[in-house]
């Protein structure tokens, strides 16, 4: 009997016998995947030929916020834009025009998120409300879209991320309680909760598959998580960044995805081969990344940054190509129009510009 009791390990040395243990295999695991680490993008790029980058000019600005521009978003029709302000207001540009087509009232400042649905008839906002409201578009009257508002998705937290999931009929919703979750535009319910980060979540973007069923998310837990729409689980983690993550992107190819952190990098996550391949930045950019967005054929990464610019990275050579200047405070969010022709960019000076 004294000799069993001697043998059995007790539950403490058997916990770290296998914390040591899924150490040590943890540590063979990153020496395979280092073994395949051999060469640099960069360095295989140096064979490309440099590209020519266009000429972007400055081509509207448009005025109407009386606070910090806090997010924006192309309509599908190419011409339209949504942007949410410090305000409370959210905003319908026509971007031709550089004039405003509608003005919404939120019930509270700090409009942190925006967004139109695939079919342009409607758009999304919300922010220190906790909520995300859906206001219908294309009706009579000047009113008519916020008398015909639906409160859509509640958070316990600031909401700090939407959009539709290539869908009118649903939301994906992002906010400061660590939480995404997917619901139901219709009636409200809540169909997906997806927790895995453990600070705010503040982006979200969806994989440009046609099935539209894994997205990711990256969060103030400096983590980018990819997930499964369908089981609610996180399938892929990447955690290089040395800050909070404020932008996530699909490559338009949908393999590999673009990330922007508070720590004035720019990231680019290969999910074939589960780790980070290239990294933007350079000594004298010290200033946080708020915005990432691809060109159309995936070459250029433009990045939007505290210190009132916007700059275009060669995503292959890891090279900046382009600065844009204009803005007086940090560019909040850089988004490119749905056909690739122009870039409009948001700012905390309370302007929105495009550059074509």
């Amino acid at each position: 009997m004294a000799a069993d009791t001697a043998v059995a390990a007790s539950p403490e040395e058997t916990l770290e016998s296998l914390l040591r243990e899924a150490e040590a295999l943890k540590q063979k695991l990153e020496e395979e995947r280092q073994k395949l680490n051999d060469v640099t993008l960069s360095c295989v790029a140096e064979r490309l030929e440099p590209i020519t980058f266009p000429n972007l000019k400055l081509r509207r600005v448009l005025k109407g916020h009386q606070a910090k521009v806090l997010c924006s978003d192309w309509s599908p029709d190419k011409r339209h834009i949504v942007s949410s302000s410090q305000d409370g207001k959210v905003i319908i540009w026509d971007a031709f025009t550089a004039t405003k087509e509608l003005t919404i009232s939120m019930p509270s400042t700090w409009v942190m998120a925006c967004a139109y649905a695939p079919s342009g008839n409607m758009v999304a906002a919300g922010g220190l409300d906790n909520k995300v409201t859906v206001f219908p578009l294309g009706g009579a009257g000047e009113d008519e879209p916020a008398a015909r508002k639906r409160t859509v998705a509640t958070h316990t937290s600031y909401m700090s991320a939407c959009l539709f999931p290539n869908t009118d009929r649903q939301i994906l919703t992002g906010g400061g309680d660590g939480t995404c979750a997917l619901w139901d535009v219709e009636s409200g319910q809540l169909l997906q909760s997806f927790q895995a980060h453990a600070a705010d979540v503040m982006a979200l973007d969806l994989a440009p598959t046609d099935m539209g069923d894994t997205f990711v998310s990256g969060g103030c837990d400096r983590a980018v998580l990819v997930w499964d729409m369908r089981s609610g689980h996180a399938v892929q983690a990447f955690d290089t960044h040395l800050s909070d993550v404020n932008s996530v992107r699909y490559h338009p190819s949908g393999d590999s995805l673009a990330s922007g952190s508070d720590d004035s990098c720019c990231r680019l996550f290969d999910l074939r081969a589960d780790r980070e391949v290239a990294r933007y930045g350079k000594d004298s950019v010290i200033f946080g990344v708020n915005s990432v967005e691809w060109s159309v054929s995936g070459r250029l990464l433009f990045a939007g940054y505290s210190d009132y610019t916007a700059c275009a990275w060669d995503a292959l050579r890891a090279a900046r190509v382009c600065v844009l200047c204009g803005h007086e405070h940090r560019v909040a969010r850089v988004q490119l129009a749905p056909d690739g022709t122009a870039l409009a960019t948001a700012s905390w000076d309370a302007t929105l510009r495009v550059w074509a």
